[in-house]
């Protein structure tokens, strides 16, 4: 049971508690934080590993129920969804495979090929036909399942549950992409920033305060370098600003540094709160405080359902420690929970118990990256399905459980696809025209990227958007039951971020110029209302309504159309969008949605509280509130 929370409110105020104290630890917000041109004032990006859309919702809204977790769809489930089924491709496909449902009992697989090139090909221009030959991964070691076919397998709402679920209640995005094609290096810099050029290969040896260039660049860190070394990331090198890289320095691989800047920058210019939060990321040996010393990763670890274990902190997949500006190179921990999401020795750096101490604090920064330890993290081949739906589920379950839940919006992307099968192509908004000749005998950049417009900024390697993935949108501003057919990409994440707080842009060719924004998920004139609690096979334990919890006042309500060119209508208006029924699901049926008014905080109003949570009265201007708070390397053609 969580406890009992209070938070910070705004202006000159006198508190008058009913029992108890606030805690001592009670961080007051970031001046920037407030400052949103939406209701939304705390966005956390989930941002989990390795999934294709066909591979997890490539029959929605229609499970087998033979197995695992039942699931059956609300009535007024869109139809219009880009999936297999809808496409008429789970019989008359043109792979070498058809597509195989695979049960909860196949949940720890092979892990697929997803580099850079290979799913350029397997794309095959838009035929989405070369599949098997270019990506696939059919047997493997430890355990893991393997056959012929793999790569175009899919999960249904029997294993995915919670996230089938999830997106019956909120916001499901079905034209949602990569912004380069690549591993999850790529993806997480095209997340923070949009931008993969702009790295230089470092000396491991030289320390992580301020590693020393190479003599010349390493092949695998930087890709298509310039006269000064300076390129493009295609694969997973560590970062240069992390202890805890090349196994905690006990191997000798180049690490990358990266140039530029990143959505941390820009928040800090604008004074507003964030923090990367990643599983692990607290080290097993501290650091020793001597210079060329290192903190330690390697000893923490956990064991998947599959009985497999690992790292639980993976460098590669933490991309703000690419960045000498934004980096916590020894995984210094913050001094106390005030600390969090601000200026200190973390450099906004945590490790995921940091995130739920925040939240227990009532301090959450206005925006948080999430990240799973490995085991969790979805990412084929040590995580898995089931795994993932307990992380996404506890922390949802925990964020919607909180006061902040009232004006938070939950993201759930992916950083690359792990090369799975699925049918939907973008055609190419920034070509490249690498013909370097890999392992596979192929050019770097397949023919539909050659072809594609000129790079942006010059900066080759760049090829995308990539492949499809997930997108969800949680929110009590989120359309309800609704699919996003709005053409986005990572960096629209990056770009929602900015647009919220007035951020400006990135520059250099990131992508956030070209990415439309996430405003399709939302209806803010219409909040939903609804707090959506899961049990931990990703059933709906609860739908309430939470419209007592009165979100406050911005000076812009937004809109549901994302900037730049669509690639398809906002879909959703089969259902309504507003105040959910209050009581306990039946089974995965999320109700009754009707049409609600926004409520106004006023003096001397006292709208209900939050469950759980102890009173106080909050005197402004002289009414009063009731205020509540209770690996690294391979070679080019294969990547983790």
């Amino acid at each position: 049971m969580r406890t009992a929370r209070w938070g910070a409110f705004a202006g000159a105020a006198a508190l008058v508690l009913l029992g108890g104290t606030a805690p001592a630890n009670a961080a007051t917000p970031a001046s920037g934080d407030a400052n949103t041109t939406t209701p939304i004032k705390h966005v956390v990006v989930i941002f989990q590993e390795n999934v294709s859309f066909d591979h997890y919702f490539g029959t929605y809204p229609e499970a087998a129920n033979t197995d695992g977790t039942k699931f059956t769809a609300a009535a007024g489930t869109p139809k219009d969804v880009d999936t297999l089924s809808h496409a008429g491709l789970l019989k008359n496909n043109p792979n070498q495979y058809a597509p195989k449902r695979l049960g909860p009992d196949k949940a720890v697989t092979c892990d697929q090929n997803h580099s850079y090139g290979p799913e350029q090909y397997a794309g095959n221009g838009g035929k989405a036909d070369s599949y098997v030959q270019n990506t696939e991964t059919s047997t493997c070691s430890g355990g893991l399942f393997g056959e012929p076919g793999l790569v175009m397998d899919y999960y249904d709402g029997n294993t995915v549950t919670g996230l089938w679920n999830y997106a019956q209640h909120y916001s499901l995005g079905d034209n949602s992409y990569s912004s380069t094609y690549g591993p999850s290096t790529p993806g997480a810099l095209n997340l923070i920033s949009g931008q993969t050029h702009g790295v230089i290969s470092v000396d491991p040896k030289s320390g992580t305060e301020d590693p020393k260039q190479t003599a010349t660049p390493d092949a695998y860190t930087v890709v298509s370098p310039d006269a000064k070394g300076v390129g493009t990331v295609i694969n997973d090198p560590d970062p240069a600003f992390d202890d805890c890289s090349d196994n905690s320095h006990t191997s000798t691989n180049a690490l990358a540094a990266m140039q530029g800047k990143n959505i941390g920058d820009l928040l800090n210019a604008k004074n507003v709160s964030w923090g990367w939060f990643q599983g692990g990321f607290r080290p097993s040996t501290a650091w020793d405080g001597k210079q060329g010393d290192y903190a330690s990763c390697q000893n923490t670890t956990h064991t998947n359902v599959g009985g497999a274990s690992s790292v639980d902190y993976s460098p590669h997949h933490s991309p703000f420690q690419y960045y000498k500006s934004t980096a916590n190179p020894h995984h210094l921990a913050p001094k106390n929970t005030a600390e969090i999401g601000h200026d200190g020795q973390a450099n906004h750096n945590y490790d995921l118990t940091d995130f739920n101490a925040a939240l227990d604090a009532g301090s959450l920064p206005a925006v948080s990256f999430l990240k799973a330890a490995e085991y969790q993290d979805g990412h084929a081949g040590y995580s898995d399905p089931t795994d993932e739906q307990n992380f996404l589920v506890k922390q949802i379950n925990a964020i919607q459980s909180s006061p902040e839940w009232k004006d938070t919006a939950v993201v759930v992307a992916y950083d690359d696809s792990d090369g799975w099968y699925d049918h939907a192509f973008a055609t190419p908004q920034n070509g490249s025209k690498d013909t370097t000749v890999g392992s596979n005998g192929k050019t770097t950049d397949s023919p539909a990227c050659q072809a594609g417009p000129a790079s942006a900024g010059g900066y080759a390697d760049r090829c995308g958007p990539g492949t499809r993935q997930p997108l969800l949108v949680i929110s009590p501003y989120s359309k309800v039951n609704s699919v996003d057919h709005t053409r986005t990409e990572q960096a629209s994440i990056t770009k929602f971020i900015e647009s919220n707080w007035q951020t400006g842009g990135i520059g250099d060719a990131s992508f956030d110029a070209r990415a439309n924004n996430l405003t399709g998920a939302f209806d803010f004139s219409k909040p939903n209302n609804k707090q959506v609690l899961l049990n931990a096979d990703g059933s709906v334990k609860s739908v309430k309504d939470i419209s007592g919890q009165t979100p406050p006042t911005t000076p812009s309500t937004g809109g549901t159309t994302g900037s730049g060119t669509t690639g398809g209508s906002t879909a959703g208006g089969s259902t309504g969008s507003g105040t959910a029924g209050t009581g306990t699901a039946g089974g995965n049926n999320p109700g009754t949605d009707g049409s609600g008014d926004q409520l106004a905080a006023t003096g001397g109003s006292s709208p209900a509280l939050p469950l759980g949570i102890t009173a106080g009265v909050l005197v402004v201007g002289g009414g009063a509130l009731w205020y509540a708070r209770k690996h690294r390397r391979t070679n080019s053609d294969t990547a983790a």
